[in-house]
């Protein structure tokens, strides 16, 4: 039970194009496709929307000190 040949990627590729077709695996592959650009596109906005927060605060930070719960 070793690792797949070329062979037989090759055999479970023409089933799924023949189970699905290639009209329905494009349109999967450009869902995704616009599902990750969407993706990108919210983090960068995130990360833009940080640097906004951080230049109103004047670029300083916070330092405080972190108590821990003991138990009683």
């Amino acid at each position: 039970m070793g690792s797949f040949s070329i062979w037989h990627w090759l055999i479970v590729l023409l089933v799924v194009l023949l189970i699905f077709g290639t009209k329905k695996l494009r349109n999967i592959g450009s869902d995704l496709g616009g599902a990750v650009k969407g993706f990108k596109e919210g983090m960068s906005a995130g990360e833009s929307e940080q640097k906004k927060i951080d230049s109103a605060a004047g670029g300083q930070t916070i330092e405080g000190e972190l108590k821990e719960k003991t138990k009683s």
